[in-house]
């Protein structure tokens, strides 16, 4: 977390050189103004389609529908997540956290991510600090999930004018395969190698 505070004030930084330098500090305010007004707008108005996604997701959750979602994923969890227990609350907590992948729900998967993430280092062996190759595997299948409806995406489209918001699935289908498969077949080739 410390280093992207860096980053930020770096290019903060750097962003104000290149103003003075090339003498557009005027256009840089103005960028600055208009860019925070811009972020708040789009907060508002993405607001309820997260409120009600959100919502959608502590309703399937308060059903049942993560025991049900957890024992259809169960074959291909046990696959990816050897180690963990049937019984494991790890497993419902990244069945969540990949259900709100999979609906492209990025905001509300990541309370979902770290519910599973501390589910995870509850059932680790490594000290505190590291992270085992369940919880490395996790990360990976977060940060590539497959989407299959990306809603919050669509919700920009649509409200930036795109008379068919939903027209990118196939394309979004596609990358999210590959980057799935790569990144998982890349991370269970690390374990092997590093883990035996």
């Amino acid at each position: 977390m410390k280093m992207l505070n860096w980053i930020w004030v770096g290019m903060l930084f750097a962003s104000f050189i290149c103003a003075l330098c090339t003498g557009r500090v005027p256009q840089l305010s103005d960028a600055i103004l208009s860019g925070a007004g811009n972020a708040v707008k789009l907060c508002l108005e993405t607001m309820g389609m997260m409120c009600f996604w959100t919502g959608l997701m502590y309703a399937a959750e308060q059903g049942g529908l993560t025991r049900l979602l957890a024992k259809v994923l169960s074959p291909l969890l046990r696959c990816l997540f050897p180690k963990l227990k049937r019984s494991s609350s790890a497993l419902g907590a990244i069945c969540m956290n990949l259900t709100a992948n999979l609906l492209g729900l990025g905001n509300a998967a990541t309370p979902l991510g770290l519910a599973a993430m501390q589910e995870l280092k509850k059932e680790s062996q490594t000290p505190a600090g590291t992270a085992d190759n369940a919880m490395v595997l996790f990360v990976v299948l977060n940060t590539a999930s497959l989407q299959l409806v990306p809603t919050f995406l669509a919700t920009l489209r649509s409200k930036y004018g795109a008379a068919q918001p939903f027209d990118i699935l196939p394309v979004i289908w596609i990358t999210s395969v590959c980057a799935l498969l790569t990144a998982v077949t890349a991370a269970k080739l690390m374990e092997r190698r590093f883990c035996g």
